[in-house]
């Protein structure tokens, strides 16, 4: 009976001993990657376009727009805020296609953008 007994606490010991061991090593782990999230919107009075970047960790945040030649017409650097939004008014720009560039964190995304008068009012459509 006591070698039952003390054969049972072994192993309990044993069992207890290899389970936290493998819990305990953490070889090889997945951490998410945590991305910044980029959101483009209409301004209030729709003459433009509002940037807005939920930074993932520190960092400046670049705003460039081209026109279809690829020259640069405008390129801002915002803060290092957790939390970066911006409007960019587009009705001073010719008709014609453009693109906004925003970078942040490594991460770039682009849209492109259509500027048309309709009647007396500048428009601009965000391509998808």
């Amino acid at each position: 009976m006591k070698n039952s007994i003390k054969l049972s606490a072994l192993l309990l010991l044993v069992s207890t001993s290899l389970f936290a061991s493998t819990l305990g090593k953490k070889h090889n782990a997945i951490v998410p990657e945590k991305k910044d999230v980029i959101t483009f919107l209409s301004l209030p009075s729709d003459r433009g376009i509002d940037v807005k970047v939920e930074k993932s960790g520190p960092g400046k945040t670049i705003v460039i727009i081209y026109d279809q030649d690829k020259n640069v017409l405008l390129k801002d650097v915002t803060s290092n805020n957790k939390t970066t939004e911006k409007g960019y008014v587009l009705n001073q720009l010719d008709n014609g296609d453009y693109t906004m560039e925003v970078t942040s964190n490594g991460q770039v995304v682009k849209k492109d953008i259509h500027v048309y008068n309709d009647d007396q009012t500048k428009e601009y459509l965000i391509k998808k």
